[in-house]
């Protein structure tokens, strides 16, 4: 059995064990296309949460010491969406905890002036990948169906994505974030905003001129919203 069927059962056998099964007689590999088609996640943030605590879908979980799952206000206007937890954020289970993070908290509330509390923000994968790589195709396959339940359940009116990961992992296009940050795009009827991760501003100073610049848009679009 090839690395990506064992993934696909492990899935399956630990989607009947979330929902109660003991026993499974046959299992049929589910097509996993960015949600689980099998068993639909639950409309409710809490058990969600509970559920993304106990994944063992994927290599991360091995290596995890907490699931960063995401903070902040579940009916939040505005999302923010990074690529993975760091070691702050797997020592604390709470995501943009680290440099990075006091960064994003500056630019919500000098630029955006909201309380970090207001927002949302989660990450394309839930644990932290070793050394901080980038999460490999196979751990946001099987993570990115939680980011997504997450999107409709928040239901958020503006996305900014953080970074070149998360905003090819989110929309699936490779344009790269140079190049699109800054443009107010559709994203299934939200508006998203992508532009660079606070990692990038803290070794390019200099491009921080172009977040605050889209942190504007953003905030017009939010006042709109009144």
């Amino acid at each position: 059995m090839q690395d990506i069927d064992r993934l696909k059962l492990l899935k399956e056998l630990y989607t009947y064990k979330s929902i109660g099964y003991d026993y499974i007689e046959d299992i049929k590999l589910a097509d996993n296309k960015r949600q689980f088609s099998s068993h639909p996640l639950p409309d409710d943030l809490t058990a969600l949460e509970q559920i993304v605590k106990n994944c063992h879908l994927c290599q991360l979980s091995k290596t995890r010491k907490n699931v960063v799952f995401g903070e902040g206000d579940p009916n939040a206007k505005l999302m923010f969406i990074g690529e993975g937890p760091g070691a702050n954020e797997d020592s604390t289970g709470k995501p943009f905890v680290g440099r990075a993070g006091e960064l994003l908290t500056k630019i919500i509330e000098n630029v955006l002036l909201l309380k970090r509390e207001d927002v949302f923000i989660a990450n394309i994968v839930k644990c932290r990948p070793p050394g901080n790589r980038v999460p490999t195709d196979i751990e946001v396959k099987e993570c990115i169906p939680y980011l997504l339940k997450q999107i409709e359940l928040i239901k958020p009116s503006v996305i900014v994505t953080l970074g070149a990961t998360a905003y090819k992992n989110l929309t699936l296009d490779t344009t790269s974030v140079s190049k699109i940050r800054g443009e107010i795009l559709d994203y299934n009827g939200i508006k998203l905003i992508p532009t660079f991760h606070p990692s990038y501003l803290l070794r390019n100073p200099s491009a921080k001129k172009f977040v605050y610049f889209d942190m504007k848009k953003v905030k017009i679009l939010l006042e709109n919203l009144i």
